[in-house]
């Protein structure tokens, strides 16, 4: 009952939205060519999903939003392991990984295009980078609050050091890792966005800038309204992810 009653809540300020945005268009004077009402946003984006630009442009974006995300994964949760049990490590690393994090992705697309070139190449190398150094610190983090006690135990078992990193240190980050995966992924579709806008000639950011140029402010926007949708979608898939985790890591706590 309460996810019906949730369900028909969020589809009610959907409603209201559309209400609000077609009440706007109407009383504010400016053309459908500046500021697009909701039938015509409608009606071009039939107009895309016919012809299939939307589709290919959907499958663009979430290539190379998969593609840096896994890599970030690969490299950032490992690293920041690493960084949890190796202090004098972590000592030496820690500083420039915080020196790097606030550098907004963006800012790096210059070098980015200078060593990648044109295309996915360096879409991927911007995702990577939005998604890399959260990650690294999360799971710097959560290693660091394991309860020393489990690090005993272990000790006592004469777990080798691989058998603590399977048996203690990933089972107990796992919560941690899930919640940090769930903001990062945001992150990750945001910056692939604007850096599509730049770099390459395909995906929703770039049919952005072309529709703007195009003058074309109705595809503009339904391109918007994907990526709000999709980015809801991501949300949803690793939220249910994380409930799953939480649901397996609870029997064998």
């Amino acid at each position: 009952m309460m996810r019906k009653n949730f369900l028909l809540l969020s589809s009610l300020s959907f409603l209201i939205l559309l209400v609000l945005w077609e009440i706007f268009t109407r009383l504010s004077g400016w053309s459908e060519n500046v500021f697009p009402g909701p039938l015509k946003v409608l009606a071009s984006m039939v107009e895309l999903v016919a012809d299939g630009s939307l589709f290919k442009h959907t499958v663009a974006s979430l290539f190379r939003v998969t593609i840096g995300f896994y890599l970030a994964i690969l490299f950032g949760i490992p690293l920041g392991i690493v960084l949890g049990r190796i202090q004098s490590l972590a000592v030496v690393i820690n500083p420039l990984i915080h020196f790097l994090r606030p550098i907004s992705p963006l800012a790096w697309i210059p070098l980015a295009m200078l060593w990648f070139g044109i295309g996915d190449q360096p879409a991927i190398f911007l995702i990577f980078l939005s998604s890399f150094f959260p990650l690294t610190v999360a799971t710097t983090i959560a290693v660091g609050d394991i309860n020393p006690i489990y690090f005993q135990v272990a000790a006592n078992f004469n777990f080798t050091r691989r058998e603590t990193v399977t048996k203690v240190v990933i089972p107990a980050i796992i919560p941690s890792i899930a919640t940090a995966l769930r903001l990062t992924i945001t992150i990750a579709w945001l910056v692939v966005v604007a850096a599509e806008m730049i770099a390459v000639q395909s995906g929703l950011g770039y049919l952005i800038l072309d529709s703007r140029n195009a003058l074309r402010m109705d595809y503009v926007i339904v391109s918007m309204i994907v990526i709000g949708f999709i980015g809801l979608l991501l949300d949803y898939i690793m939220r249910k992810l994380g409930e799953i985790e939480h649901a397996v890591w609870g029997k064998f706590t």
